[in-house]
């Protein structure tokens, strides 16, 4: 089993790849969205192959980060991009790669190049920083060199872990990140809850996607959007008073949500007096709950001090073998805790069905549904599962399939409604009876570790 690095922009792209690569019988190790991250991502987790797609977003692209991985860590690099013009190609050729893939491609394609990747690998040796060769001699500082010494670390193989997150909807919250890609579900899920509350959302962000996820939301004012451009800061907190004063003359119950992602972090200053005046609207009664979100890799030890002075709640997720999980539905657990990443895999998988019914609040593709798993829990299923469950609740008259587009939605009917409801609540009050009721009777995970 050979493990494999993705690297693609596309979620899409990159979960079919990662389908493909695990029916072959190997493992993803990691995914990149950019050519930073793809070089990030390799010295962390030293792949035996990278899948490479050529034109990504940010300083980087995949020849570059192709070339910087080839050169320091000597992983082998197989291409796979949308591009075959003749500049491209000889650029690529100055990579040495071991294959190029032209999108779109077939299974037979992605399969006989992987494989003959790996067997040239296999049979020309390994360069510095592979897998294959991790008892290689390591060199004695008085000079000599012992075949019995072995690189420790080079035989450690890292254990993927997950935060669990419960009921992080209240209060101010500072995320702290280094790949852009961790708070993205966190994201879409603080959004989500605020909608189904009926509440007032304020979305800051340089870059990001998830505006394309609540187009006719942002379109209705039901979410309003706002650009943290560098030099622009100034900006945000009278934005932000235009929705607290109207909060304040309505004198209704309405809540606001401020998300704040500052990718960018030049305007340092202009970020923490963003953050005191947060905290100020919440010592003035005012019913707002936020998130504020900064690169850590951007940060000193001393922006971070400051970034965090009076919040409580502070997440951090900096290495590249944990990812984060946001419930759907809350039980009475920690509100944060920490477990190997192959527990969320095995839970998530044997309890798919309450999953699938939890996630049909609205219409839903299959493909949706899998995209939607794989977002909040870094758990890939393969869509023919999703799908013998979706026909299955079609036939029992649960589902009925709406069009849009060329899209098949399944959303429930009137009675399968009810019947979901019914369903998901079973399957949490079973789960909280058998681990015992409340979340004083659990014990903290984090504490154990």
């Amino acid at each position: 089993m050979a493990h494999v690095l993705i690297v693609d922009d596309e979620a899409i792209i990159t979960m079919q790849i990662e389908e493909k690569i695990s029916a072959m019988g190997h493992k993803v190790v990691g995914r990149a969205s950019s050519g930073e991250d793809a070089i990030a991502k390799a010295r962390a987790t030293k792949p035996d192959i990278v899948l490479m797609d050529i034109v990504m977003p940010g300083k980087t692209n995949g020849i570059a980060a192709a070339r910087m991985i080839r050169k320091d860590l000597g992983i082998p690099i197989i291409f796979i991009t949308s591009y075959a013009d003749d500049k491209i190609i000889s650029e690529v050729k100055k990579v040495n790669p071991y294959g190029y893939i032209v999108k779109p491609f077939n299974d037979l394609e992605l399969k006989a190049t992987v494989e003959l990747a790996l067997f040239r690998k296999k049979n020309e040796g390994t360069g510095p920083g592979m897998k294959g060769h991790t008892n290689r001699p390591v060199s004695d500082p008085t000079g000599d060199e012992s075949s019995d010494i072995i690189e420790p670390d080079a035989l450690i193989t890292p254990e993927s872990r997950t935060v669990l997150l419960n009921n992080f909807y209240h209060g101010l919250i500072l995320l702290l990140y280094a790949s852009p890609q961790t708070p993205e579900s966190i994201y879409k899920t603080f959004i989500e809850y605020g909608l189904t509350n009926n509440h007032q959302i304020f979305f800051g962000y340089y870059q990001s996607r998830i505006p394309k996820s609540f187009y006719k939301e942002i379109q209705n004012g039901a979410v309003l959007t706002h650009r943290l451009k560098p030099g622009t800061l100034d900006m945000v907190i009278p934005a932000i008073e235009t929705k607290a004063t109207a909060l304040r003359k309505c004198g209704t119950p309405d809540a606001l949500q401020i998300l704040l992602d500052f990718s960018d972090t030049r305007d340092f200053a202009q970020i923490c007096a963003v953050k005191e005046y947060i905290l100020k609207l919440m010592t003035e009664g005012l019913p707002v709950s936020g998130i504020i979100a900064l690169n850590i890799e951007q940060l000193c030890r001393e922006e971070i001090d400051s970034a965090s002075s009076g919040i409580t709640k502070v997440i951090v997720s900096t290495g590249d073998e944990t990812s984060v999980s946001i419930a759907n539905h809350s039980y009475p657990l920690e509100s944060i805790s920490i477990v190997p990443q192959a527990v969320v895999e095995e839970i998530v998988r044997k309890s798919l069905e309450p999953l699938v019914l939890s996630i049909l609040n609205k219409p839903r593709s299959g493909y949706d549904i899998v995209h939607e798993i794989h977002s909040r829990h870094n758990v890939l299923i393969p869509q023919s599962r999703i799908y013998a469950i979706l026909y299955e609740l079609e036939r029992q008259g649960i589902l009925e399939v709406k069009t849009s587009g060329k899209s098949k939605l399944y959303a429930p009917t009137e009675r399968g409604s009810m019947y979901i409801r019914q369903k998901v609540n079973e399957f949490k009050f079973t789960f909280q009876h058998i681990f015992g009721g409340g979340a004083h009777d659990v014990e903290s995970i984090s504490s154990a570790k």
